[in-house]
């Protein structure tokens, strides 16, 4: 399970530059959508492009994403060579990935989060995936994760 940190890297490497921002608290809150408020199209975006990231490792081809799904880093850094590297791992210790669960739509200042349980063959592996999108519609993340039960907890 500490290899799940690996597909994090692997999925959205962002540049680690040493600046200072500043932000308020109003950037960095995480409000919960209800049910009623997801954008359902956006909704069906998101589970495509994260089911196909993750059925990538049932069948070692990956599309790949273009400028009208994903912005330019996720694009450049997810490839079919570091997927099917991380996907070897993951293979063997959660076994095949089955499906994606929604289990909850976030909002932050400038992005909608949608929190997925990743459901995989073997039942040690308790994962979940986020699937970040951009104010202009495009996934801007997506990060793997150990399944955080108090998540909902956290963001009150």
């Amino acid at each position: 399970m500490k290899k799940a940190g690996l597909i994090i890297c692997l999925l959205l490497l962002i540049g680690c530059k040493s600046k200072s921002v500043s932000r308020s608290t109003e950037d960095l809150k995480i409000k919960k959508i209800l049910e009623a408020e997801i954008n359902s199209n956006q909704q069906n975006k998101a589970y495509s492009l994260g089911k196909r990231v993750l059925e990538t490792c049932n069948t070692s081809k990956f599309k790949p994403f273009n400028e009208t799904e994903v912005t330019k880093s996720v694009m450049e850094n997810t490839t079919e060579e570091r997927l099917t590297k991380t996907c070897l791992r993951f293979r063997q210790y959660y076994g095949s990935f089955i499906d994606l669960k929604l289990d909850g739509v976030y909002k932050t200042k400038e992005e909608t989060i949608y929190r997925y349980h990743a459901l995989y063959t073997k039942k040690v592996a308790n994962k979940e995936l986020r699937v970040f999108v951009n104010e202009d519609n495009l996934i801007s993340a997506i990060k793997s994760m150990d399944w955080d039960e108090k998540f909902d907890a956290k963001i009150k």
